[in-house]
């Protein structure tokens, strides 16, 4: 298993370059239709708080496997994202 602070940058990375994936279709697309765009942003937002305070959370009896399952969740997640904004072009 990579290193807490790995999956810390990972999360931020990925769920970063998703938002960032966002404002460039925002940039492309026709104003009309932002809001669409504004949504995805918020649901990676909200990913990513819920991803952290996982990683976070020492209460957890075997931490090594709950860690893996946020990696785990972490590429579920931003699978479903990048599904998103390919359907918004």
């Amino acid at each position: 298993m990579a290193s807490i602070r790995d999956l810390k940058k990972d999360i931020n990375y990925v769920l970063g370059d998703i938002i960032e994936a966002v404002y460039i279709w925002e940039m492309t697309a026709d104003k009309k239709e932002t809001g669409k765009g504004d949504e995805i942003i918020d649901e990676t937002i909200e990913h990513f708080d819920r991803l952290i305070a996982k990683v976070n959370d020492h209460s957890v009896e075997h931490r090594a496997a709950h860690l893996k399952e946020v990696n785990k969740e972490l590429e579920e997640v931003a699978n479903t994202l990048v599904d998103k904004i390919n359907k918004l072009s």
